[in-house]
């Protein structure tokens, strides 16, 4: 039980789903020290041998089916390896983006043959993906990409560069998000799998621009990335039509914002645990920080809101378990954890006074990498509008 006093639910109290957590957490205990985790910060990437360490411990492609080389598991050991790299402090690994986000689209929607080139391969992460939807001048706005794949005899010609990628430096299996008719709007829009190991390196015309500097989250290699008339075959188009590919998106983004939420729910959990131990131990004024009533008012606010948070992501998640999570519903999820999470880690970095603006606190990482939380994914001003029109 942690810092919360909520119970797990039922459904997550299973004894499998015990004996997973607690192997996660060890494997990152053993390969994700705080020292190796400082390293990724440093060269803003994460050890490419990372991704292959955690394919031959099972922890990618978790809720991917056997038949395909995955665990055969569900959503509950996702929230798990999420709950784990939130709670650990493992920045920048985005094997829940490779897990949860990218595996789905092939799992739901790929051919039988997609499935069998595809998924053994990131199972063990030999092939490391990412999805490409953003560009310079769409972000949430999907339909207004401009990146086009041009069918020409068995191929795809793909131009168009996008940005703000996860994975971007790392990633050789990329999701794109392209125009296959420009005319067409919603429906001229396709996914299309892009292989960039080519036999001389990298394949023809695809180019990773910048590892971006960012604000926070320094050591995941977030990236741009050009396709200047790159050629995949035709059988890279996800599924088996044309056009599907902003359907195929909107049936996925519920579980990548309910994502967002989890790894919020983590990092305030995380927060609080860090911030409850220092003002126990940090003295002043001849007394412990815990023992003056603005800290135990502001805690105990935090605590509250925390609380609420939690059930309400455990009632998400058991309602995706069941198929029934909607989208207005997964938006509230994101949009209010993200904006609980910058408030109470802001709150906690406070009671860490001058400490909580140094880099070598965790308190104050948390609080540089929180901030993308209310815009990924959608802004949160996005899911306010999905909510409202629910009205």
């Amino acid at each position: 039980m942690s810092v919360l006093n909520v119970e797990k639910p039922a459904f997550m109290a299973e004894e499998d789903i015990a004996i997973f957590e607690d192997a996660v957490g060890k494997f990152f205990d053993e390969h994700a020290s705080e020292a190796t985790v400082a390293t990724w910060r440093k060269n803003h990437c994460v050890d490419r041998d990372m991704w292959t360490k955690a394919g031959e411990a099972g922890l990618l492609g978790l809720s991917t089916p056997e038949q395909y080389g995955g665990a055969g598991g569900d959503y509950r050991h996702e929230v798990v390896l999420m709950e784990q790299l939130g709670k650990k402090g493992v920045d920048g690994f985005g094997a829940s983006l490779h897990n949860a986000i990218v595996m789905p689209y092939i799992v739901h929607y790929g051919t039988e043959e997609q499935k069998q080139r595809w998924l053994p391969r990131m199972v063990t992460g030999e092939l490391v993906s990412a999805i490409a939807m953003t560009e310079p001048g769409a972000g949430s706005d999907l339909q207004g990409i401009k990146t086009t794949a041009k069918k020409a005899g068995n191929q795809y010609v793909i131009n168009g560069s996008k940005t703000f990628i996860t994975n971007g430096q790392t990633a050789n299996l990329i999701c794109v998000v392209a125009k296959t008719d420009p005319a067409g709007g919603a429906r001229g829009t396709s996914l299309i799998f892009v292989e960039t190991d080519g036999p001389d390196g990298l394949l023809e015309g695809f180019e990773r621009g910048r590892n971006l500097d960012k604000l926070g989250q320094e050591a995941q290699d977030t990236s741009e990335l050009f396709f200047n008339d790159v050629k995949v075959p035709t059988e890279n188009l996800l599924g088996t039509d044309e056009g599907q590919g902003f359907f195929q998106l909107m049936g996925q983004l519920p579980q990548e914002r309910l994502n967002i939420a989890v790894q919020g729910m983590a990092t305030i959990e995380r927060a609080l645990e860090l911030t409850i131990a220092y003002v126990k131990d940090r003295k002043a004024f001849g007394k412990a920080i815990i023992d003056f009533q603005n800290t135990q008012f502001v805690l105990a606010e935090c605590k509250t809101e925390a609380t609420v948070a939690k059930v309400f992501v455990n009632h998400c998640i058991g309602q995706h378990l069941e198929g029934k999570l909607d989208a207005a519903t997964a938006s509230m999820a994101k949009y209010w954890v993200s904006d609980l999470e910058n408030k109470i880690v802001d709150r906690c970095l406070q009671l860490f006074g001058g400490y909580g603006f140094m880099n070598e606190y965790p308190i104050a990482r948390m609080y540089k990498d929180s901030r993308i939380q209310r815009i990924y994914g959608g802004t949160n001003e996005i899911m306010k509008l999905l909510i409202a029109r629910t009205l």
